[in-house]
C-alpha cells in the first residue's frame, strides 16, 4: 500500500537500482572482497545512474529524490557488497548534508554539483579518540587567525577519509559553551596544508571499507568555509543524522532480506535425517520470526521517510527505525548462520561476512544505546508523535 504515497518515478528508479544491482553488482562480491575496491567501470556506472547525488537537489545536479526514495534505494543496494553503501552514503548523508542545510549559496553552488556527479567525494570528520557517542568531549580546536580559521586536531574512525576530497571537520571554537555554541563546521578541501590522512583503520567487516584518522597541524581554513554561523556546527551535525540514520535502517532491512533469501534457499536442499531441513519446525519458526521482523523494520523506516519528506522531522522516529533494524538485522543474520550450521560459519557461504559486517550498524551514526536515549528524551519531553 505504500506504493500509493510514493511518485512513479521513484519506484520506476528503484526498479531500475534493482536490476543493476541484479546484473552488475551482485556478481562481483566475491571480487570486491578479494581486492578490497570496486572495480571502475562499475563506479561509472554508479555516477552514471546518479547514486551519488540521490538527496542533492536537482538544481545542484542531483536527483532530489527525498528521504524516502533514498531510503528505496538503499534498501536494494543492500543486496549488493557493503563496499556501495560505503562509497555512495556519505555523499548523500553526512558528507554533503551540512552544506545543504546550513552552508552558504556559494558553498552550494561550488561543491554539491560534484559530489552529486561522484566527481569528488566527502567525508565526515565528527568522531575523535575520546569523543564517541559524547561528542562534545571533542578537543580538535578551531581558532580565529584574521580571515582564516586554524585547526588543530585528530579525527578517527573516518568513512571515505583515505579517497575523500571533500571533509566536512566539526571543531571546537569555544571550549566552555561547546555543544551549546561552541563548534562551528568547516569544508576543508583535500590538499590543504596542514590536513592529513593518519593511520589506515583495520577491522572486523569488508576491505573495500575504508576508514582513517585524520589530523590536522596548523589547518588554515579561509573564513568563507565556514558552514552556517560560528558556534551552531553541532546542531547541524545532528540535523544531518536523521536521514543517515533512515538509510542506514534500509541498508539492514536490504541486508536482512538477503539473508533471509539466502536462509530459505539453503534449508530447501540441506537434507538430514533424511529430508530437507526446511520441513523441520525449529528451522520453520527461524526463518517466520525473521520475515515478521523484517517486515515491521521496512514498515517502521517507510513511515518514518515519508513522515520527513512531508516536514516531520521527529529525530526519534529516525532512531527509532535505526535502532530496530540494525538489532533485527543481526538477529537475521545469527538465524541464517545457525540454518546453515557449520557451512555457515565457512567463508565461501557468505553468511559469515554478513555476519560480521551488520555489526557495525549497531554502531556507526550513533550506537543502540544513543538511539535509544534520543527517543527516551522525545517520551519524556511529550515530543514524539507516533
Amino acid at each position: 500500500m505504500y506504493k500509493q504515497a510514493i511518485a512513479k518515478e521513484i519506484l520506476d528508479f528503484t526498479d531500475t537500482v534493482k536490476k543493476f544491482v541484479k546484473k552488475d553488482c551482485e556478481p562481483i562480491d566475491d571480487l570486491i572482497e578479494a581486492q578490497g575496491k570496486i572495480p571502475e567501470p562499475v563506479v561509472q556506472k554508479v555516477r552514471d545512474l546518479g547514486l551519488y547525488g540521490m538527496t542533492i537537489p536537482t538544481e545542484y545536479g542531483g536527483l532530489g529524490i527525498g528521504a524516502t526514495g533514498y531510503c528505496l534505494v538503499a534498501k536494494q543496494m543492500g543486496w549488493a557488497h557493503g563496499a556501495f553503501r560505503s562509497l555512495i552514503a556519505v555523499n548523500n548523508g553526512i558528507g554533503s548534508q551540512a552544506i545543504l542545510l546550513a552552508g552558504s549559496e556559494e558553498q552550494k553552488q561550488k561543491y554539491l554539483p560534484d559530489l552529486a556527479a561522484g566527481k569528488k567525494l566527502s567525508c565526515f570528520c565528527l568522531t575523535e579518540p575520546g569523543a564517541g557517542s559524547d561528542a562534545g568531549a571533542m578537543t580538535t580546536t578551531a581558532v580565529k587567525d584574521g580571515k582564516f580559521w586554524v585547526l588543530n586536531g585528530l579525527k578517527h574512525f573516518i568513512t571515505n577519509a583515505p579517497i575523500a576530497d571533500v571533509f566536512t571537520v566539526l571543531a571546537l571554537n569555544d571550549k566552555e559553551k561547546r555543544t551549546k555554541g561552541g563548534i562551528t563546521a568547516f569544508i576543508v578541501d583535500k590538499g590543504t596544508p596542514g590536513l592529513k590522512i593518519g593511520q589506515l583503520h583495520e577491522h572486523m567487516g569488508s576491505k573495500a571499507a575504508h576508514q582513517s584518522e585524520v589530523i590536522f597541524e596548523d589547518c588554515r581554513v579561509p573564513e568563507e568555509n565556514v558552514i552556517g554561523k560560528v558556534g551552531e556546527g553541532f546542531r547541524t551535525a545532528m540535523k544531518t543524522l536523521d536521514i543517515g540514520r533512515l538509510t542506514l535502517a534500509a541498508s539492514c532491512i536490504g541486508y536482512a532480506e538477503k539473508l533471509l533469501k539466502m536462509g530459505s534457499d539453503y534449508a530447501k536442499v540441506r537434507v538430514q535425517f533424511g529430508k530437507p531441513i526446511a520441513e523441520f519446525q525449529a528451522i520453520q519458526w527461524m526463518l517466520a520470526d525473521c520475515a515478521t521482523e523484517i517486515y515491521a523494520a521496512d514498515c517502521m523506516m517507510l513511515d518514518a521517510a515519508l513522515r520527513y519528506d512531508a516536514g516531520e522531522r521527529q529525530g526519534a522516529l529516525a532512531s527509532m527505525a535505526k535502532l530496530y533494524a540494525s538489532e533485527i538485522a543481526c538477529k537475521v543474520a545469527d538465524r541464517v548462520l545457525q540454518i546453515h550450521g557449520g557451512m555457515g560459519y565457512m567463508v565461501e557461504t557468505k553468511v559469515e561476512r554478513y555476519y560480521r559486517e551488520l555489526r557495525l550498524y549497531r554502531l556507526v551514526e550513533g550506537t543502540s544505546e544513543i538511539q535509544r536515549l534520543v527517543i527516551s528524551r522525545a517520551v519524556l519531553k511529550d515530543e514524539l508523535q507516533i
